[in-house]
């Protein structure tokens, strides 16, 4: 597949909007090559930002300023500065998907969540839409880095924004999506073949029989947990929270992975995240930590007045479910490895996170399975 394929109809997109988004979406049928050096791609965006925007479409491009942001490992972000001919200055972000990565991202599940997401306050204004991304209002934050989400006056604020985003409504499906995610990426992941032959042969040391088993008897402890069914963002790692301390604000950010989900898997991959992209996970949260943020997610008021035991059931939730989010990374890992272009090391990615959760296997294994009889002679 090319870098500039569409990956939807934005034309089509907007005109659903229309009938239930409170504000106007723009749309474009423009797409843009997003591994594209910066002063190559400029000139594109300012085409696609005139031919969205029709109040700037007489602008001289001088009074363009594009800049890169960050670039995700799925995703490019760029900021975009117009002076208008009143001097006012208005500022937006482009953010353009990479190539391949609808493979693994359902992108209409995205757009559905960004709808309603945005619409109860979360993150960025959905301004736009065009043929491999989309335009946002731009948040005037910084990016959180991993050491900044286990400082606890931030913990506490992520915990009862969590429990607010937890609360959002989206229309559709309420069935949790965790282990219909997996079984996909376990599908896709265990037939690849690289080209690269010592990638081939690092690949083929993987037993996908083990992982099969590992991944059903996780589950059947999982589901015994009975883990309340959220709407959870699935990706909640440094990068997608910003903070603006003046305005004491926190935003979470792209909703790739967002989903109906366990209640427990968000939280405890959030604790995951922690560690990093380099997977230091002698940075996961202890239990005195872990207790800090649960409290202010369970009551974000008046956290001391968390009863002990659904400090428990939320603990032994988040840490099962955290082994969950090793299996899921982990099989998308070996997915990017063949489908993206960015250089980064997802095939170690895919051992580091296996690894980990064949190393906390037994030690949460059992404390869920001592809470659950401990439930059972209750």
């Amino acid at each position: 597949m090319g870098a500039e394929v569409k990956i939807w109809n934005p034309v089509e997109v907007a005109e659903q909007a229309r009938h239930d988004y409170a504000s106007q979406i723009h749309s474009s049928h423009l797409t843009i090559d997003p591994s594209l050096e910066l002063p190559l791609m400029a000139p594109l965006v300012l085409k696609l930002c005139k031919d969205m925007f029709k109040a700037w479409s007489n602008l001289d491009d001088s009074r363009f300023v594009v800049e890169k942001i960050s670039g995700g490992i799925t995703n490019l972000l760029l900021k975009v500065s117009v002076k208008q001919e009143n001097c006012i200055e208005e500022t937006i972000t482009v953010r353009l998907y990479g190539p391949n990565t609808e493979y693994i991202i359902d992108r209409q599940r995205e757009l559905q969540a960004t709808k309603y997401i945005t619409a109860a306050g979360f993150g960025a204004k959905w301004l736009g839409i065009f043929g491999n991304g989309m335009v946002q209002s731009f948040i005037n934050a910084q990016t959180l880095s991993p050491s900044d989400m286990r400082e606890p006056k931030l913990a506490s604020k992520i915990a009862k924004q969590l429990q607010r985003f937890h609360h959002v409504e989206i229309p559709g499906s309420k069935e949790p999506q965790l282990w219909n995610d997996v079984w996909k990426f376990f599908e896709k992941a265990s037939v690849l073949e690289f080209d690269d032959s010592k990638m081939q042969k690092t690949y083929e040391t993987i037993s996908f029989k083990e992982v099969h088993d590992e991944i059903v008897e996780l589950k059947g402890l999982c589901d015994l947990l009975k883990s309340p069914v959220i709407f959870a963002h699935n990706d909640l790692l440094s990068g997608n929270i910003m903070i603006n301390y003046e305005e004491d604000k926190l935003y979470f950010i792209d909703y790739e992975y967002a989903s109906y989900n366990y209640r427990g898997y968000d939280i405890g991959n959030h604790f995951a995240e922690y560690a990093g992209f380099e997977c230091d996970y002698d940075l996961y949260p202890n239990m005195n930590e872990q207790y800090h943020f649960l409290r202010h997610y369970l009551k974000p008021e008046r956290p001391q007045e968390v009863s002990e035991k659904d400090l428990e059931t939320l603990y032994v939730e988040a840490n099962t479910f955290s082994l969950a989010s090793h299996v899921f990374w982990a099989l998308w890992g070996l997915i990017q490895a063949k489908m993206s272009p960015i250089e980064f090391d997802y095939l170690g990615y895919f051992f580091l996170r296996y690894h980990e959760y064949k190393r906390q296997k037994e030690k949460y294994f059992l404390v869920a399975r001592s809470y659950l009889s401990g439930c059972k002679n209750e």
